[in-house]
């Protein structure tokens, strides 16, 4: 008879944010799968859990999938903890569990905390319709090509942050989508946990101000905010106007659409419908 694998959510840093189910699932696994030993143990000690562990990371994923299903097979109950959080949202894991699905091992998600809702639900942002877009890229120009790509999604995005780069992250929010709502949620449900709501321009004086940013950072961006024209000419005939003084129709629809707060697909689409010539 094979065992299962339990995906165990685990505290994002608050240990009694831990659920009851979460406990026992620990306390009866043959064996727990974590990121940092040293991490895991840290939460156990502190319920008095005394498990085997086995180090589970980006660096052995590969040949520590197989290990796990193997064990799996033999009959082994494993739990599989992330270092914070639920397991597998940015965190090693997939390969585990895609692994034992292939092989007809159950898989039992043991819900708990994600910094993902946890931000969201707090942030004063829309909840209806939002989108993980994990970390960001550590790199100017890839995050701002990211940061383009969705630039016309009509949703909360919510991304990772080193608090390294999140200054550097914010000047590129602020020249891709000047016009949107902005929150920093840092250390969340710690000690020191802040909220900062404002514009990536706002927000970023305000931590280049303090002497260091420090703790784990969850950054959202909100709709683009529903802004009156300050104009009577539609922008599909400022954008005909633009390219009349020569400038590429792509460019000028981007022009338009940033400063109106328009979608850049809905507006091209706009102006393509209007240039298309009337059929008899």
């Amino acid at each position: 008879m094979t065992g299962t694998l339990y995906l165990v959510s685990t505290p994002i840093g608050n240990l009694e944010d831990i659920t009851l189910r979460a406990l026992r699932m620990l306390k009866e696994a043959d064996l727990i799968a974590c990121e940092d030993t040293r991490q895991t143990r840290h939460l156990l000690d502190h319920f008095g859990i005394s498990k085997p562990l086995l180090s589970y990371h980006e660096h052995n994923e590969a040949a520590r999938a197989a290990e796990l299903v193997e064990k799996l097979e033999g009959g082994a109950n494993i739990a599989l903890v992330s270092d914070a959080g639920t397991p597998l949202i940015s965190d090693p894991g997939y390969r585990a569990t895609a692994a034992a699905i292939a092989a007809g091992i159950p898989v039992v998600p043991i819900p708990g905390a994600s910094a993902i809702l946890t931000a969201l639900s707090a942030s004063g942002l829309g909840t209806d319709e939002f989108r993980f877009c994990g970390f960001l890229p550590p790199r100017s120009a890839a995050r701002r090509k990211m940061l383009e790509e969705l630039a016309d999604a009509d949703s909360t995005l919510i991304f990772y942050e080193a608090p390294r780069r999140i200054l550097e992250a914010l000047a590129d929010v602020e020249a891709v989508m000047p016009h949107r709502p902005v929150v920093v949620a840092r250390e969340l449900t710690k000690l020191h946990e802040e909220f900062l709501r404002g514009s990536a321009a706002e927000i970023r004086a305000q931590l280049a101000a303090r002497p260091a940013v420090k703790g784990e950072i969850t950054l959202l961006i909100g709709r683009p905010a529903k802004r009156a024209p300050e104009t009577d000419v539609p922008p599909e005939e400022e954008v005909r106007a633009l390219e009349k003084e020569g400038m590429p129709r792509m460019d000028a629809v981007k022009q338009v659409a940033k400063a109106r707060g328009l979608p850049k697909r809905e507006l091209y689409r706009r102006v393509i419908s209007k240039s298309e010539p009337s059929r008899p």
